[in-house]
């Protein structure tokens, strides 16, 4: 088979290989395709419906990263894609793959480009409708399931169409940043289709006219404005367009915000950057300057919950270009048939000029860590002091709950060096995203940010994490249970308390690894400086924190929420 390769700059252009194949087998083509699109590790678990395709992947260049369990392979490949590009993950049928669905939804949630590959009994053994182990109701069950939680999906029943499906189905996840399934029933991974495939794919475009007249609208707004801000999202990373973003913003002189699933999509070192807007949740000098701009350009920008403060945002829509991959409205008036990245590129060619401005200091509080040995440690102090850490080899992951809303206050040094599940907000994302980033990543230093509830539902992946070598800095904020629900819903619930593990001993149990117990904030520092230096094992640092302690942007959060629940 000949399929020359697609470069990072073909992936976001839409590109696939015009060589026609033969010869091949439905599972090696998979495999090749997934090479092509930038793919060089697949997470998962085997089991008996893919052990064939399991064998492939063994011959194939791709590495097999075995987790333990699936939804922890499903973070982790959803990591991977977000810093990568693309990722993939392998399960076996309904066991392995209805354990991912939770994983699945928030990268479908937060546009992530995953490839769900699933194994499923063989089409010559479903005769007389039998019921075969890891079956649910009927043998469609599972591929139901998927298509509610992916943008594409296909059982590769026929094999005369089996690599147009699989084309269709990562054409979708490139196009759309978001996962798609591709179904193996395992008497289909072998089978080599008849005749010869040419690949194709219609690349989209923008229609002209409409994309003229909103380019026009926008200059007009941008041009007459003597405040502009950009308040950049996800999809400016998702789609690759950080290089037309500060093309646009140093050009202009505009300002840039992000928000809180957007953080990290540039420098927060840069010169233009403001900070992380979140409403009236977030800094209040961050969201003064967004608010009183008279052009708010949201490029990439998801108008969540989470994003807009619990919908304490105070944005005219008569100020605002409102841009994604699914929607162009500026002011009142929407635009159809317009590609954001076509829409990006147009906005830097139009090489706008902007009025200087005056941007609020982003000094705050946790910027100037001077330790008080024995101060109990705080989660506010945590932030400051590993922010002083920070700096351009380091990616920090951090986990629903205190984890990401504290985590707003770190200066994150280079793009897409934040990760976080700042929409979906599932618990349980850190540690196996880790390894994720780490796979994507291995010249970056990785830093975990965890609530001991959090860790405890998924935190044994360290054991994949050492298994491969890897050295993250993993920090467990223990409060002893669930501390965003105490404040949501206060009183004496036992159902916010969980068992109180000794994390520090994990790397006993693990056989690899140093564990810290730290309670005061120079343990903390001494840890933290310790384990920093330390690039050969994992380090677990366990921070007692006080059950009542809880960063600003979690008390705004709960302060804006605990009317609703």
């Amino acid at each position: 088979m000949s399929v020359s390769k697609i470069t990072a700059r073909d992936i976001a252009s839409h590109k696939s290989p015009p060589a026609a194949v033969s010869g091949v087998s439905i599972g090696g083509y998979l495999i090749e395709r997934l090479q092509d699109l930038g793919v060089r590790d697949i997470f998962g678990i085997p089991g008996d419906y893919v052990l064939a395709f399991y064998a492939q992947l063994e011959k194939s260049p791709l590495r097999t990263i075995g987790c333990t369990r699936e939804d922890c392979a499903g973070f982790a490949a959803d990591a991977y894609a977000r810093l990568n590009g693309i990722g993939a993950v392998c399960v076996t049928y309904c066991v392995g793959g209805l354990s991912l669905c939770n994983s699945i939804a928030g990268a479908y949630a937060e546009k992530s480009p995953v490839v769900v590959i699933s194994g499923s009994p063989g089409l010559n053994e479903r005769f007389n409708n039998p019921l075969l182990h890891h079956r649910v109701k009927n043998f469609q069950t599972q591929s139901n399931v998927f298509r509610r939680l992916c943008v594409s999906s296909a059982v590769l029943e026929d094999p005369y169409i089996a690599f147009r499906e699989i084309d269709r189905v990562l054409d979708a996840v490139l196009r759309y940043r978001r996962p798609g399934y591709i179904e193996l029933p395992r008497d289909m991974i072998d089978v080599i289709p008849e005749g010869e495939y040419i690949p194709k794919t219609v690349k989209p475009t923008s229609d002209k006219n409409a994309l003229r007249e909103a380019l026009n609208e926008a200059v007009r707004l941008i041009s007459a404005s003597q405040r502009p801000v950009i308040l950049a999202g996800v999809e400016v990373h998702r789609f690759g367009l950080q290089k037309q973003l500060l093309e646009l913003a140093e050009a202009a002189n505009i300002p840039i915000a992000t928000t809180m699933l957007g953080k990290s999509v540039i420098s927060e070192t840069h010169p233009l950057f403001v900070g992380v807007y979140e409403g009236a949740m977030g800094q209040e000098e961050v969201t003064e300057f967004v608010e009183k701009s008279d052009c708010i350009l949201m490029l990439g920008t998801f108008l969540t919950d989470i994003n807009l403060g619990i919908y304490t945002a105070n944005l005219d829509p008569s100020k605002c270009i409102y841009a994604t991959s699914e929607k162009l409205r500026i002011s009142h008036h929407e635009y159809h048939g317009v590609l954001f990245g076509d829409f990006m590129s147009e906005l830097v060619a139009a090489k706008l000029k902007g009025p200087e401005q005056t941007l609020p200091s982003r000094e705050t509080e946790t910027a100037v860590p001077a330790i008080e040995s024995d101060a109990p440690i705080t989660i506010s102090r945590v932030i400051a002091i590993l922010n002083n850490e920070l700096d351009d080899s380091t990616i920090v992951i951090a986990d629903a709950g205190d984890a990401l809303f504290s985590s707003v206050e770190l200066s994150i040094h280079q793009q897409a060096e934040f990760l976080g599940p700042a929409y979906y907000a599932s618990m349980g994302f850190s540690v196996p995203a880790a390894l994720g980033a780490m796979a994507a990543k291995p010249d970056l230093r990785s830093v975990v940010l965890v609530g001991d509830g959090a860790f405890q539902m998924t935190g044994m992946e360290l054991s994949t994490i050492v298994r491969h070598g890897y050295h993250p800095i993993v920090i467990v904020l223990d409060n002893e249970g669930y501390g965003t629900e105490r404040l949501l819903h206060r009183g004496n619930y036992t159902f916010n308390e969980i068992h109180s593990w000794n994390f520090a001993k994990l790397p006993t149990v693990l056989g690899h690894g140093t564990g810290y117990e730290v309670a005061t904030e120079g343990q903390f520092a001494d840890a933290l400086r310790t384990a920093w230096e330390d690039r050969e094992t994992m380090s677990i640092i366990q921070v007692h924190l006080d059950r009542n302690d809880s960063s600003k942007p979690l008390a705004r959060l709960a302060e804006r929420l605990r009317n609703k629940v």
